[in-house]
């Protein structure tokens, strides 16, 4: 066998990179973008388009080659992503195009990979992102109400909006410039709220189309979830399954812009999964009936640094289970499985571009075909079977073809099955992570700590300072009553300290001790966290969105400071009316069980102070100036609640992705050289819920398929590597609740192993109907085999085959075990295919394995292989 050759993508990076350099603004020769009522249009031509969602935000400018190429390589035709408003004008009239948002690059890179770009608007994206994508200073326009037809709101986003698309003009990015941008989209499911809002609403709909349009952008124009969508608006569909959307117009194409591919996670929740078999069958449905532009929800979902992720509640990490996973590594298999399937529907893409609409045909009570014919040239097929629990033998065209539950067959000639959705044939991936030094380059003890069943490096140069509790700063302010949080802080922090003071009298002692009454203090209503100090003591907490507090505290005669801190977990992102949601507190707070009645502190003199001593001093910084008064952690000083930490690491060796380890901490936010790597938070999500099996059949929620049940929702907190040095590495963590930061490890993720399991009956290789022998009949169908491919990441190569058998295996990946039927000669096989290579290929037959284990039985090879780090395989593996 011959070691597969691939360029290296770090390589590719750096050849698109260059690329963009060298011809600036054009990309292709210019070309124009229209539409029917079958497809998008594109240089004259009908296409069916393949699109992977990508968030330039949630991801550094240095990972944004890698993420282009990978979904490249995993058959994208497309790149989408939103337009981020409160990173780009975070002050009013002060732009920022530069790091994490720069559109201009991240919109060449798509163009210099050969791909198109998607780009919506919006300017509200939802997106699970803070505020919906709003800057938070829109709420504070004088008049304003958002997304409705109201004169204030609509000059800034008109303004926004305009920004952008001159922008994209000026940086000769359309289409018709020679640049990637084939589609905009204005809004963002609104019709979602639409009706909220009422005849204002659809007065609003019609003007954000009209004002979208007279743009002169030149290229075609989507709102998604809009039923009511204007004639020169193309409404498209969003949700995990879209086969049955129709547009509003027969003039219109059918779209998909959000397959949602997984789901989003919050604090305290379980881990969503959407199996790679479900999404296919989806995806292949939406083709088969009619569809011809798909978007993945996410391709590579990334990560929300800063304090970017909405909510309230969502997590740092928006993996997504996403194709692409959080750190830029391939999730096998759901990765290789579309990326079979996206190279099967451009098998059929001249059939499907062809012809207006499918013939139907009914095979049975709940499969069917789909057949696109032109003439006796060109016919493709989809053989779908719905139900949710047998497989189906059916007759199609005179032959006989078995279909497997909830999963379609594509046919790209009507007559041979080339891939079918519930089929796996892709590698199985398994992530580790691999600990790496201690956040130290000084350490002085090692100790088994009684929490670990690892052993874990203490170091002595830890070292912390703490949060005051209440006002820290000259900027504090005094008033009469309770305000809203967002309207002090702006967003400028999480964190707001609400100061007060209650009298207490000696009566109202004798009160308590003599009835058995506790105090208690009262809030109507609170979100998104409050904790609560009565004279310097924490007294307790309350989580939630607009929850009643009820605290018992302990008040003594005299003047009793009471201090609450008020935090933001994320703003919120969706709804109507979600601009008037606000933070903080509503309604009354009151202390009840005083002799002669509750005490009502609504209009009491309050003192304000906005966010933390620490982030005003920046003392996550890397040139902080040492005010803060850091002083050597000792471990009796843990755990400490509201206190900052600082330590230095060395970064990791080699190019893999790097994350923190914080499962030790309680909640709070971490900087790395500076840079905000996010909130943390190791709540731990409820102990039941999740399946112990995942079945792919049968339509998929939110709900189907978690994993990590009684675990904390999150521990590992993603630092690109970019943002990394080779030593001297600060960390710098501010801690709410109390942890241990001496348990804080830093590792690199990679895929170690590696698995797969390929039949006889298992299909050829994609690449094979299109390779030119095929075509011209120089290779008979009846001599193409299946093939098993295996790959390591890049930068890693295949050390060791730790299991391999053709025959009958038993078991699934890192359980595999022999059958009744194996060849002797798997083993010695597979490794000298595999062995000292970053990827190979295995042909599935008896004349591959030199052998016949079991005559008359199909057999099927189970391999399980080890990946390490190119530099660690040594000469000896190579031979």
């Amino acid at each position: 066998m011959v070691e597969a050759r691939r360029i290296p993508l770090q390589c590719l990076a750096v050849a698109l990179t260059l690329h963009v350099a060298v011809i600036g603004g054009e990309f292709f020769k210019p070309f124009n973008v229209s539409y029917d009522h079958r497809a998008l249009i594109i240089d004259g031509k009908r296409r069916m388009l393949i699109s992977a969602g990508i968030h330039y935000p949630r991801a550094t400018p240095q990972m944004w080659p890698d993420l282009i190429a990978k979904s490249k390589e995993g058959g994208a035709d497309v790149i989408q992503t939103y337009a981020f408003w409160s990173g780009h004008e975070p002050v009013k009239g002060q732009y920022n195009f530069e790091g994490r948002y720069d559109i201009v690059k991240f919109a060449k890179l798509v163009g210099s990979a050969g791909l198109y770009l998607h780009l919506r608007i919006g300017p509200y994206v939802c997106a699970e992102w803070n505020f919906g994508g709003f800057p938070v200073w829109l709420r504070d326009v004088p008049g304003i109400e958002f997304r409705t037809e109201n004169a204030p709101f609509k000059d800034e986003m008109q303004r926004f909006v305009t920004k952008i698309v001159d922008l994209m003009r000026e940086e000769m990015l359309f289409s018709w410039q020679g640049g990637p941008i084939i589609m905009l989209q204005i809004e963002n499911e609104y019709g979602n709220v639409e009706s909220s809002y009422g005849p204002e609403g659809k007065e609003y709909v019609k003007w954000a189309a009209k004002m979208a349009i007279g743009l002169g952008a030149g290229v075609p124009w989507v709102m998604c979830k809009q039923v009511d969508a204007p004639d020169d608006i193309i409404d498209t569909c969003n949700g995990y399954y879209c086969d049955g959307f129709r547009p509003n117009s027969y003039k219109k194409p059918t779209l998909w812009t959000e397959n949602w591919d997984g789901w989003y996670t919050i604090w305290g929740g379980s881990l969503p999964h959407r199996p790679a078999e479900d999404l296919a069958f989806a995806v292949a449905r939406f083709f088969q009936r009619g569809g011809s532009f798909q978007n993945y929800y996410m391709f590579f979902g990334g990560t929300n640094f800063g304090r970017t992720s909405g909510g309230p509640n969502y997590i740092t990490s928006y993996d997504y289970d996403a194709p692409i996973d959080e750190y830029g590594l391939l999730r096998q298999p759901k990765w290789g499985h579309l990326k079979d399937l996206h190279a099967a529907i451009k098998l059929c893409e001249p059939a499907l571009v062809a012809v207006d609409s499918p013939q139907y045909i009914t095979l049975g009570p709940k499969q069917e075909a789909h057949v696109y014919r032109e003439n006796k040239s060109r016919c493709s097929a989809f053989l779908a079977n719905i139900d949710e629990r047998d497989s189906a033998t059916v007759t199609f065209f005179g032959q006989v073809y078995t279909l497997p539950p909830w999963s379609v067959s594509i046919l790209p000639d009507c007559r041979k099955t080339v891939f079918n959705t519930a089929k796996i044939g892709a590698q199985t991936s398994v992530k580790t992570t691999e600990c790496s030094l201690p956040l130290s380059t000084n350490v002085s003890v090692l100790q088994q700590l009684p929490s670990q069943d690892k052993v874990s490096l203490i170091s002595e140069t830890w070292t912390t300072v703490k949060e005051p509790i209440g006002a820290w700063g000259e900027d504090n302010f005094t008033v009469r009553g309770i305000l809203q949080h967002l309207n002090v802080t702006k967003d400028r922090s999480d964190y707001l300290w609400y100061m007060t003071r209650i009298y207490v009298s000696e009566d109202d002692i004798s009160y308590w001790e003599g009835n058995s009454v506790e105090p208690a203090l009262m809030i109507d209503s609170m979100r998104d966290l409050v904790r609560i100090f009565v004279n310097g003591q924490y007294a307790g907490s309350k989580i939630g969105r607009w929850v009643k507090v009820e605290q018992k505290i302990q008040l003594k005669q005299g003047y009793n400071d009471l201090v609450l801190l008020s935090a933001t977990v994320g703003l919120q992102n969706d709804g109507a009316f979600f601009e008037k949601d606000g933070a903080g507190f509503k309604g009354q707070i009151k202390v009840t069980g005083f002799r002669n009645g509750d005490i009502d502190l609504s209009d009491s003199l309050w003192t304000y102070q906005v966010g933390l001593r620490g982030e005003f001093l920046q003392i996550y910084s890397i040139v902080e100036n040492g005010t803060a008064g850091w002083t050597d952690l000792t471990q009796d000083a843990i755990p400490s609640p509201f206190s900052w930490y600082k330590a230095y690491f060395k970064a990791p060796d080699g190019t893999d992705p790097v994350a923190l380890d914080l499962g030790s901490m309680g909640k709070g936010q971490a900087w790395v050289n500076g840079h905000h790597i996010g909130r943390y938070w190791t709540k731990v999500a409820p102990k039941d819920g999740c399946q112990r099996t995942c079945d792919y059949r049968g339509p998929y929620n939110s709900d189907k398929c978690t994993t990590n049940c009684g675990k904390p929702t999150q521990i590992w907190y993603h630092v690109p590597r970019s943002w990394l040095q080779a030593s001297n590495n600060s960390l710098v963590l501010f801690e709410e609740t109390g942890g241990n930061p001496l348990e804080i490890s830093i590792e690199s993720h990679s895929t170690k192993v590696v698995c797969a399991q390929v039949s006889e009956s298992h299909y050829p290789p994609l690449q094979m109907w299109s390779h030119p022998d095929f075509v011209n009949g120089k290779i008979p169908v009846n001599e193409m085999i299946a093939e098993m491919h295996l790959q390591c990441d890049d930068g890693h190569k295949i050390s060791t085959i730790q299991f391999a058998s053709y025959g009958t295996p038993r078991g699934s990946c890192q359980k595999f075990s022999k059958g009744n039927c194996h060849s002797p000669n798997s083993l010695p096989l597979v490794s000298e295919a595999c062995v000292g290579r970053n990827s190979c290929s295995i042909g599935i037959s008896n004349t591959v394995f030199r052998d016949d284990p079991c005559h008359g039985t199909v057999k099927t090879l189970a391999v399980e292989a080890r990946c390490v780090p190119s530099q660690s395989i040594g000469f000896s593996a190579m031979k």
